[in-house]
């Protein structure tokens, strides 16, 4: 069968459209909530500002898989990449409350200005994290229907729309299961093991941020079995990698250009990957004992950086991140990915393990 593809402008376009849709979103939502008291409308003031700034990731892939597929209906892959994109947010919302952070890409993220609101109204110190938490949570939950609604309103044939709420079900059912394991390995419910932190992996990032993606699109544009799953394996490799490098960015990264603390994974005790395999190499338990501090200071983030140069994890992950690329790319060298498709993937990947930010 003979593929169309589209010109990028048109995928521009497209992602443009997403942006725009998701304001309008929010301006409707923030006018439905004022009957509701005021603190409604701040709580989806809030939840706009926590969608802004980032990537559109998400979104670009639903729509160059959908575009370079065949597909022609711009409004509904418009849908299916915002519903993609509330999603993330909503992911994010919910992640900074488990992680316990109160700064976002160098701004205080909704968790942070909601407590910081209510301190400044004389709340105490526990009831003010109390009320930042609560909000972060209900907003994230609203976003979650949202995104499904979008999805279940479209106008297609009922078997794509059952197919791709499918997907986002399965979608939310992986991503909670990676966070349900972030957390026991963090808090030690479970003795990290490096094989199941990789799984961790796959299952929090990859799954949400690029399988489905790709393979909602493909859904939306009638591609078979075959194109799906090479898009899916394509997307499980390089959200591994895409993690990877977040893992060490979160470490040895730049403040200033990724908008994260540098300390915030050592003070949150996170095992990842990188994490894991310092761990089984460092027989003095220097860095479990950094890793089970609640204040990490400064020196004791220096430590923990020599620990895992010298251990080998930072050489170790990097070499995986080179892996997992290779495997990606390996994934899609098929006639059934349009060659405008894998150029873009390639792309993809490349910045997924080359990056700084």
């Amino acid at each position: 069968m003979k593929t169309l593809t589209a010109p990028r402008s048109s995928v521009s376009d497209c992602v443009a459209r997403v942006a725009t849709g998701i304001s309008d979103f929010f301006d409707e939502k923030e006018a439905l909530a004022l009957p509701y008291g005021r603190r409604y409308p701040e709580l989806w003031a809030a939840a706009r500002r926590s969608s802004e700034g980032g990537k559109r990731i998400r979104p670009a892939l639903v729509i160059h898989a959908y575009k370079a597929l065949g597909g022609t209906r711009d409004d509904d892959v418009v849908t299916v990449a915002t519903a993609f994109e509330l999603l993330h947010t909503a992911f994010v919302l919910h992640d900074d409350v488990i992680d316990g952070d109160t700064v976002r890409r160098g701004q205080p993220n909704l968790v942070g200005a909601f407590s910081a609101h209510a301190s400044g109204r004389g709340a105490t110190a526990t009831s003010a994290a109390t009320w930042g938490e609560a909000s972060a949570i209900v907003a994230g939950d609203l976003l979650i229907y949202s995104a499904q609604a979008h999805i279940a309103r479209l106008d297609i044939p009922g078997s794509t729309r059952v197919a791709l709420l499918d997907l986002l079900e399965e979608c939310m059912f992986v991503t909670a299961a990676g966070e349900l394991a972030d957390v026991a390995f963090s808090t030690a419910v479970e003795p990290p093991v490096l094989s199941e932190v990789l799984s961790m992996t796959q299952w929090k990032t990859a799954h949400y941020s690029f399988q489905d993606p790709l393979r909602a699109g493909a859904i939306l544009a009638g591609a078979g079995d075959t194109t799906l799953t090479a898009l899916g394996d394509y997307g499980r490799h390089i959200g591994i990698a895409f993690q990877l490098r977040d893992d060490l960015l979160g470490v040895f990264g730049s403040e200033r250009l990724t908008g994260k603390s540098v300390t915030s994974d050592l003070r949150e005790g996170k095992i990842t990957p990188l994490m894991c395999y310092a761990l089984q190499c460092d027989d003095t338990g220097e860095l479990r004992d950094i890793l089970a501090r609640e204040d990490v200071t400064e020196p004791d983030a220096r430590r923990a950086r020599r620990i895992l140069t010298s251990s080998g994890a930072r050489d170790f992950i990097e070499g995986l991140i080179d892996d997992y690329t290779r495997r990606a790319m390996a994934a899609i060298d098929s006639p059934l990915v349009p060659e405008s498709l894998r150029m873009q993937l390639e792309t993809v990947a490349r910045k997924a393990g080359e990056r700084s930010a």
